[in-house]
């Protein structure tokens, strides 16, 4: 049987001075191409979780495997894109694009690195403001340099921590949009945290659901029945939405804090079919 792309394996953590851990017992697959979101209350560890998968901070317990080789650190192969657009401020957008390229193709010369930074830079709908820097940005168009500059190292997988949370909602909608279309161009790998339900259903092929915090775990993996071609503007006219929608929110509003104290693997959920239907509820190995 041949292994996930991303494997991980009993993941817990509990801070330096404190006796119960914040997330324990996380078990869950990425295959190549896939789109994950993850949803939990502030506190369950998503953030936490993401930055062990970016090599930035270590587990207490578990593992992590990408490609068949255990993440033991940061690397050029998982490109992150933050809550903050982590810019720097002296360069242009130009510069700041141009600088993750040159990480990552050191030898290359500077007409290969700009061409190959304003191709991400155009992509992500910013041709023209090349030669700004952050400061005469807004938030929307901040973002999108991120976005571009993780894009531009080409990662074997990019990590998304709410990248889009402080933005209104026009700006969100329009780069959520862009994203999309940059993920299925280039079938990129993502792992991505949203406390967004309808932002989950848009772009995620699974969302995996957190129990409340201390001791949070996976309690659910949804799997999203939606064709993969769905848009922001017509997907709330599909069948299949309002049946995941409510399976979303009564998890979050409902169910997260009982689902604390259950041990046991995340259970597979189609919210199309009830639990108890042919197919409604699956567990790991039979999805």
């Amino acid at each position: 049987m041949p292994h996930s792309f991303l494997k991980v394996e009993s993941l817990s953590k509990t801070y330096p001075g404190a006796t119960i851990p914040v997330f324990e017992g996380i078990d869950f697959d990425i295959e190549r191409g896939e789109f994950i979101c993850i949803i939990g209350h502030s506190g369950c560890g998503k953030t936490t979780i993401l930055n062990v998968l970016a090599g930035l901070e270590d587990a207490s317990e578990g593992h992590v495997f990408m490609d068949n080789r255990e993440v033991a650190g940061p690397g050029l192969e998982r490109g992150v894109v933050f809550q903050g657009h982590a810019l720097m401020p002296w360069l242009t957008v130009l510069g700041n694009v141009a600088f993750a390229v040159r990480s990552k193709w050191p030898g290359w010369s500077r007409q290969q690195v700009e061409s190959h930074a304003r191709r991400h830079i155009e992509l992500v709908g910013l041709k023209g403001a090349e030669q700004k820097k952050p400061a005469s940005l807004s938030g929307g168009m901040k973002q999108r340099v991120g976005i571009a500059r993780a894009f531009a190292i080409e990662p074997k997988m990019l990590l998304l921590d709410e990248p889009f949370g402080a933005l209104d909602a026009l700006t969100r909608g329009t780069i959520q949009d862009e994203l999309l279309k940059i993920v299925r161009d280039t079938h990129q790998t993502v792992f991505m945290i949203t406390h967004d339900v309808d932002e989950a259903i848009l772009l995620a092929d699974k969302i995996l659901l957190m129990s409340n915090g201390p001791r949070a775990r996976i309690a659910e993996i949804v799997v999203n029945t939606m064709p993969r071609e769905r848009t922001r503007a017509a997907m709330h006219h599909d069948p299949q939405f309002y049946p995941i929608r409510n399976h979303l929110v009564d998890f979050l509003v409902n169910r997260s804090r009982d689902e604390q104290s259950r041990p046991g693997a995340p259970l597979m959920v189609r919210p199309g079919l009830a639990a108890n239907e042919p197919g409604g509820a699956l567990d790991a190995d039979a999805a």
